[in-house]
C-alpha cells in the first residue's frame, strides 16, 4: 500500500502515537448494515483501538458515529459502501471535550459534501478550547443535536440520550445511539470491555505489543502469539489504571544503565530506555480488570467524572437500558460486544453505594489496589482546585 494513503498530515493538533501514518480496518458487523472502523492511537506505546461506526439507512446514505482519521484508506473504504449504499448522509460527533475524537470530524466531514454534522451541546476542548471551525468543521453543515430525539433527521431509524455533566472547566458529553432495526447501541466512553487478545488492528504493526512483553530493556522477545497476548494484557493495565499496582517503579540510573546496554537502542526503541517493571502478579491484575469479559465503566469515569452527578449518570443508564438492544459497540476496546439492556444498567451499580463504592460494577469490582493512583490524583487535583469534588 502506498504510504501516502496512510497519511494523516493533521497529527500534530493531537500528538497521540501512530502520529501520521494510520492505518484503518473495515469489519461488517451486521449484514449490509452496520460496519466498525478501527485505528489504533496511545502513547509510550499503551495502543489502544480508537472506533467509527457507519450505520446503512434504511431509505439510503449512511450515518457515521465518531469519525476516525480520514486518511485514504479509511476514505477508500468508505467510498465503497457510498458505491453501495448512497452518499454519507449525517455525521455524528458524540463527545463534547475530546480533541482525539474531535480532531477527525471536519476533515472527515469535508470529504463528503452531502452531509449534516450534529454535535453534543456544550463544545469545548482541552488543553486548548479552539471553536469548531478552527479544526475544519463545515459552519453551515454543522449543528448542534436536538434535545428531543424525536426532533433529529434520522429520528425514525435511530433514538438517542445524550448525558450531559456540568464539569465547571468544562463539560462531558455522550450521546447512546440506538439502531433500532439491528437492534445495536453506539456509544463513546462510558462503557467497555477489555478482550484477551490483542485486537486485529493492534495486531497489524506488532511492534507496540512486542515493545510492552519484555521485562526490561535488555530483553529481545520474539514475534508469537503469547507475547503479542502478554503485550496487549500489560497495555491494557497502563491504558485502563495509567499506573497499575502490578507495575513498579524503575530509577532513572537504573533504566539509563540499561538503556545503554541494551540490544536496540534507536528512536523507535526510545535509544534503549525502559523504565518499566512488572511484578510476577501481573497477570492477576489483568484477569481482574477483564473480569472474564464483563462490561464495565473505566475507572478514570468513575473517579473523575460520574461521581459528580450520580442520579443524573444513573438516570441516563436507566433511559438506555430501556431500549430493546442486544449488542454494544463503544468507541474503544472491544467490539461488537454480545450485551443486554441489564448488563448495561448493571456496570453502573456502583453509582448506588452511599457513598459511591468507586471502581466496582456489581459482584466483580475492580480491585482497589489498582485504582488507587486515580484515586490519590483525584484528591490532589481537587485540593489544588482543578477538578471539583462530587456536587451530590
Amino acid at each position: 500500500m502506498p504510504p501516502g494513503d496512510l497519511s494523516w498530515r493533521f497529527w500534530p493538533a493531537v500528538p497521540l502515537y501512530p502520529y501520521g501514518r494510520r492505518r484503518t480496518l473495515r469489519k461488517e458487523v451486521v449484514k449490509d448494515t452496520i460496519w466498525t472502523f478501527d485505528q489504533v492511537q496511545g502513547i509510550l506505546y499503551a495502543v489502544v483501538p480508537i472506533r467509527m461506526t457507519v450505520v446503512r439507512l434504511d431509505k439510503g446514505g449512511l450515518l457515521v458515529y465518531a469519525p476516525v482519521a480520514p486518511t485514504k484508506e479509511c476514505i477508500r473504504l468508505v467510498q465503497e459502501l457510498v458505491d453501495k449504499h448512497g452518499e454519507v448522509k449525517y455525521i455524528i460527533l458524540p463527545t463534547a471535550s475530546g480533541l482525539e475524537h474531535k480532531v477527525f470530524v471536519g476533515p472527515f466531514a469535508r470529504r463528503f459534501p452531502y452531509s449534516q454534522v450534529f454535535v453534543t451541546p456544550n463544545q469545548w476542548s482541552f488543553p486548548v478550547n479552539l471553536p469548531l471551525s478552527w479544526l475544519g468543521f463545515p459552519t453551515k453543515r454543522t449543528h448542534v443535536i436536538p434535545e428531543n430525539s424525536a426532533d433529529a433527521p434520522f429520528a425514525d431509524e435511530f433514538d438517542y440520550e445524550v448525558l450531559s455533566i456540568n464539569l465547571g472547566r468544562g463539560s462531558f458529553e455522550e450521546i447512546a445511539l440506538l439502531h433500532k432495526r439491528s437492534r445495536t447501541l453506539l456509544v463513546t466512553d462510558s462503557v467497555l470491555v477489555v478482550p484477551e487478545d490483542p485486537p486485529a488492528i493492534a495486531q497489524v504493526d506488532p511492534y507496540p505489543l512486542l515493545f510492552h512483553a519484555r521485562e526490561s530493556g535488555l530483553e529481545v522477545v520474539e514475534d508469537t502469539e503469547a507475547m503479542r497476548r502478554k503485550g496487549w494484557q500489560r497495555i491494557s493495565l497502563f491504558a485502563i489504571y495509567f499506573r497499575p499496582s502490578a507495575l513498579e517503579k524503575v530509577g532513572m540510573g537504573e533504566a539509563l544503565r540499561n538503556a545503554l546496554k541494551a540490544p536496540e537502542r534507536s528512536r523507535k526503541a526510545y535509544f534503549g530506555f525502559f523504565p518499566f517493571k512488572w511484578n510476577p502478579d501481573w497477570k492477576r491484575s489483568f484477569d481482574a480488570l477483564r473480569g472474564g469479559g464483563r462490561l464495565f465503566v473505566a475507572p478514570i469515569l468513575q473517579t473523575f467524572i460520574f461521581n459528580q452527578t450520580p442520579r443524573k449518570v444513573l438516570e441516563w443508564a436507566n433511559k438506555v437500558a430501556r431500549w430493546n438492544f442486544e449488542r454494544i459497540i463503544p468507541c474503544h476496546f472491544d467490539a461488537p460486544i454480545k450485551a443486554s439492556p441489564s448488563e448495561f444498567r448493571q456496570a453502573f451499580a456502583f453509582l448506588e453505594k452511599n457513598p459511591p463504592q468507586l471502581f466496582g460494577s456489581g459482584s466483580q469490582p475492580l480491585p482497589k489496589k489498582d485504582c488507587e493512583f486515580l484515586s490519590e490524583l483525584e484528591e490532589n487535583l481537587t485540593k489544588r482546585g482543578i477538578t471539583s469534588p462530587p456536587k451530590e
